[in-house]
């Protein structure tokens, strides 16, 4: 049958517009953009449609993305550039359970803390051996089963990452291995942080908070006398912006003050103890166990007295 008037109207529009995508397509790509990423392009459309929309050269249009897409896709775009150091939870705030623990104060660790998932080590946070599920504890609890003697035997094996490992890779490990729980290796094999998935995702959703969250704390406060009470989870940056930028002057891969003193001590320095910082300040553990500290005192240094002339 013949084509009518309709039929070639038709073809004829559906090619104009195969060939005006065709046309954005090769304007998008074009050879003046050749030796920039995908990556950087997409980021400067994003860049340049929120510039016309805030100066108002621009209408929001139905369908378009929303500001929390257009960040959520900016976090995307940047996801490949962490490795498993910058997304883990640092050391000193790991919750882990050892294995010679028994059964009662391995449910009260589990109730405290609201974690599906617990590290086991044996001796020390250096030596996790495996984790512990929750889903594998409740049927004892729901059940009325008597535990077994050794509930390490319910144990399931995390991932062992070293800290260089790209995050994007870390979760296709946890896809393959269907493990949402992975510890950080430092460079002599030790503990050095935790990721679960969830940290992954925040990576390009934001923070996720639900109700067992507590609230943001105070983790630097002035306490006078040039003296600082400290959580050991305070990040090195927020210490150098708001007390003396000399304090994150590492060499080491640290993130946190409690990091730092124990780089600086060369171990677990016990509660009571003050380390010497090079730039003369002082920092005094005064709270933490025998795996971690928790809460740290900084002493400003002493300043000397200025010599009168003769």
């Amino acid at each position: 049958m013949p084509d009518t008037d309709s039929d070639r109207s038709s073809n004829a529009g559906e090619a104009e517009s195969r060939g005006g995508l065709w046309l954005a397509i090769r304007k998008f790509f074009g050879s003046d953009d050749g030796d920039r990423s995908l990556r950087a392009q997409l980021e400067e459309k994003i860049d340049e449609h929120e510039e016309d929309e805030s100066s108002g050269q621009e209408e929001p249009t139905e369908g378009d993305l929303s500001p929390v897409e257009r960040q959520m896709l900016r976090n995307l775009l940047h996801f490949s550039e962490h490795d498993a150091d910058d997304v883990a939870v640092p050391r000193g705030e790991i919750v882990a359970v050892d294995a010679k623990s028994s059964w009662d104060e391995l449910l009260a660790v589990f109730s405290d803390n609201s974690h599906s998932r617990l590290p086991v080590y044996r001796d020390q946070l250096d030596q996790v051996i495996g984790m512990i599920h929750i889903k594998d504890v409740f049927p004892y609890l729901i059940d009325g089963k008597t535990p077994p003697a050794d509930w390490t035997t319910l144990m399931r094996q995390p991932l062992y990452v070293p800290q260089a490992r790209n995050a994007l890779d870390v979760l296709a490990d946890m896809r393959t291995r269907r493990t949402h729980l992975a510890i950080v290796l430092d460079e002599f094999s030790g503990t050095d942080g935790l990721i679960t998935i969830e940290d992954l995702v925040e990576e390009i959703v934001g923070e996720i908070e639900d109700e067992h969250d507590d609230a943001p704390d105070i983790r630097i406060a002035p306490i006078g006398d040039g003296m600082w009470d400290c959580d050991a989870r305070a990040e090195l940056d927020d210490v150098a912006e708001m007390i003396d930028p000399q304090l994150a002057e590492v060499e080491e891969s640290v993130d946190t003050l409690g990091g730092l003193t124990f780089v600086l001590a060369e171990r677990v320095p016990p509660v009571g103890e003050i380390v010497e910082h090079p730039s003369g300040w002082h920092i005094e553990v005064i709270d933490g166990d025998e795996t971690h500290v928790t809460r740290l005192r900084l002493h400003a240094p002493e300043t000397k007295p200025e010599k009168t002339p003769a």
